[in-house]
């Protein structure tokens, strides 16, 4: 299970987030919501480890891991698919999967057969570059890289960010078996309030760096979360 209690987060003088508590626990999803420039990135990088924060603490299944660096906590179960991809467009599909092996001790270096089930597309396509991909094919390759590390916590920044209704079912398909599996725990940065709700377990509604609204998902409320979600 990830705990990340009481998160302050300064970037310079600025503050980012304010006393931020957030969980995940396997086998459900956690949906974090807000509108751009809440600190909903700024908590995902704080709990990969891309960013360093002032004070509170991050616990991932009993252990304090707040002072590890990101490539000790992806050594320790934890993948990030970022907001805008990052894959490599240079490199085939195949090795962009491939890259994912960093995080894992050679004799687990292989791409399992399941995520090539999941995204079969990507199957299709393993020879091509990933820049020849769609932006929905580079989303799916992007999640599917970050499944190669075999994760126990998978956090997913704004997935559906540019993409087709299609894919976005598609991607949706596929955090519901993942978490349906029971062995992974699932947190997932959304703007986009249907697609979170019909994923979410439990919620959290970010504003001005803070947590406004959190709880079970089916205790949410519509209208007080779109309040918060509406420019």
């Amino acid at each position: 299970m990830l705990s990340a209690e009481n998160i302050n987060l300064f970037y310079g003088a600025s503050q980012a987030l304010r006393n931020v508590s957030v969980a995940a626990a396997a086998g459900r999803v956690t949906c974090v919501l807000g509108r751009n420039g809440v600190g909903k990135t700024s908590l995902i990088r704080a709990i990969v480890g891309q960013q360093p924060i002032r004070s509170g603490h991050i616990v991932w299944n009993g252990e304090n891991i707040t002072a590890l660096k990101p490539h000790q906590r992806a050594r320790r179960g934890i993948a990030f698919v970022p907001q805008g991809r990052e894959i490599f467009p240079l490199l085939t599909v195949e090795e962009n999967l491939k890259s994912g092996f960093a995080a894992l001790p050679r004799d687990r270096r292989s791409i399992s057969s399941e995520v090539l089930e999941l995204f079969p597309v990507l199957k299709e396509m393993f020879g091509r570059r990933g820049g020849d991909l769609s932006g929905g094919q580079q989303q799916q390759l992007a999640i599917a890289r970050a499944l190669v590390t075999r994760p126990k916590l998978l956090v997913l920044d704004e997935p559906t960010e540019g993409i087709q209704p299609s894919i976005i079912k598609d991607i949706e398909r596929v955090i519901r078996l993942l978490a349906q599996r029971g062995d992974m725990a699932i947190l997932l940065v959304e703007q986009y309030f249907d697609f979170a709700r019909r994923l979410a377990d439990e919620f959290a509604v970010m504003d001005r760096g803070e947590v406004v609204l959190a709880g079970a998902a089916a205790t949410m409320v519509e209208n007080d979360v779109r309040r918060y979600l509406t420019v």
